[in-house]
């Protein structure tokens, strides 16, 4: 167990090739970060390829982003919100992915696409693999920010057992190797109020896409 000036953190193996970094990302600049990044490709709802609206606001940075409509999910350099490239991913985010995730055990990781996910109360992420990646050798490495959340993590079979761990503000989630394609989701998000992101919960999920 290390403590820092931020506070305490410890590590939590939760399976092969995932653990939560326990207070992690504590930096009150990830979120400044994440206004700057919000005020050149604002928050929106997404669709499914079926037509579905996305319960979770989402928006990216990076030189690729994750996007979702009728024509299917996949990465793409430009916002088609703005019609401009997405914006630049902040220095400290890319140190942050890089620092988790060798902490993880994956040295080496060079993330190009960062999705900004924002909860509200009510909101959830359903089970789902991230498997939209070129290279699926990298792991993943998601932050939570804000209220807290019930985090469901399982294995690469739709079937496999499914457990819950909670996630506070400033936890990380890295998972890679046996667990690349563990399907993985949030509950619903409970009501509550965080003194830095107010009613709501922020995540950034770090990807090499290409």
């Amino acid at each position: 167990m290390k403590t820092d000036l931020f506070g305490t953190r410890r590590d939590d193996p939760i399976g092969p090739g995932a653990m939560i970094l326990r207070g992690f990302a504590l930096d009150p600049a990830i979120l400044a970060d994440v206004a700057h990044i919000a005020g050149i490709s604002p928050f929106r709802h997404m669709q499914t390829p079926g037509g579905r609206q996305i319960g979770v606001e989402m928006t990216n940075c990076g030189a690729l982003g994750w996007v979702s409509d009728r024509h299917g999910y996949r990465y793409e350099p430009d916002d088609p919100l703005t019609g401009r490239p997405w914006p630049e991913m902040p220095a400290g985010f890319l140190r942050l992915a890089q620092e988790a995730a060798a902490h993880a055990g994956f040295p080496g990781f060079r993330p190009d696409a960062c999705l900004v996910n924002r909860y509200v109360p009510g909101v959830k992420m359903g089970l789902h693999q991230d498997r939209d990646e070129a290279d699926l050798d990298a792991p993943i490495v998601s932050v939570s920010l804000g209220l807290p959340a019930t985090f469901q993590f399982g294995g690469p079979q739709r079937g496999d057992p499914v457990k819950k761990h909670a996630l506070e503000h400033g936890d990380v989630v890295v998972w890679g190797g046996p667990a690349r394609l563990a399907w993985h989701g949030i509950l619903t998000l409970k009501r509550g109020e965080h003194p830095l992101t107010g009613a709501t919960r922020i995540n950034l999920t770090f990807r090499r896409a290409r």
